[in-house]
């Protein structure tokens, strides 16, 4: 099996991970249980590893963390606006 197709499978799985957590904060409008440094942290984290498959020219790694990162943010961002 091509190891980008693993990657693949993997990225989607640890993507999808975050739409839960970005769905109920979005629903109830707060953010009470998340951890603002976690979050900043993985943000920070994943935009890195987003620049890392580019760097490397892994499809998988760019695209699942690029929106990672987006569903990271989100929640970043609904964790400062909400407290």
């Amino acid at each position: 099996m091509n190891p980008e197709w693993i990657g693949s499978i993997a990225a989607f799985f640890t993507t999808a991970a975050y739409v839960p957590q970005v769905l109920k904060a979005w629903r109830e409008k707060h953010t009470s249980g998340v951890s603002l440094a976690m979050y900043a942290m993985i943000t920070t984290g994943i935009a890195l590893w987003c620049v890392y498959g580019v760097l490397i020219g892994s499809p998988s790694v760019t695209f699942a963390n690029a929106i990672g990162f987006l569903l990271a943010l989100a929640v970043l961002l609904m964790k400062i606006r909400h407290g």
